[in-house]
């Protein structure tokens, strides 16, 4: 995968923690994902089409949820609830949103997250290497993991 793709994620996460929801975090080094469990019980998945497909998943633990959650809102959650889904997809969102206006190429579009509780599975588009990169923030890790291809070559 071109690092061109990963990087405009890089920065719409440094963006989001930095200037909307103010946590502090730190960045990881982005590696190739080995296997295919999820790292965290919530994941908010978002689809790509266009120029460029696939998928993005950022999975956060419950603590990391209530802080971002608790960051974005405004006002302290402390169980996962409607309000809690909610801001983590709004969240995802954004981030998704920002990455799409650095992408090397346009006509691009994002899904809406679906943001999943519990034990579960992400299928990932087949054959795509999946680029994971690792955020922590003091109440625990974050994980973005990017399965892209850029359609048409």
């Amino acid at each position: 995968m071109d690092p061109k793709y990963i990087k405009p994620f890089v920065i719409a996460v440094k963006r989001v923690f930095e200037t909307m929801i103010t946590v502090p975090f730190s960045l990881g080094r982005p590696e190739l994902k080995k296997g295919s469990e999820v790292p965290h019980e919530i994941s908010s998945i978002i689809g790509l089409s266009g120029n460029v497909s696939g998928s993005v998943v950022i999975s956060l633990s419950h603590a990391v949820a209530f802080q971002l959650a608790s960051a974005l809102l405004g006002e302290e959650i402390n169980e996962f609830n409607e309000d809690c889904t909610d801001a983590i997809g709004e969240i995802s969102n954004i981030i998704a949103g920002n990455a799409k206006t650095d992408f090397p190429t346009r006509d691009n579009a994002i899904s809406v997250p679906s943001v999943v509780v519990g034990k579960h599975k992400v299928t990932y588009p087949s054959g795509i290497p999946i680029v994971s990169i690792p955020c922590a923030t003091d109440k625990g890790e974050m994980i973005i993991e990017i399965a892209l291809k850029v359609n048409g070559h």
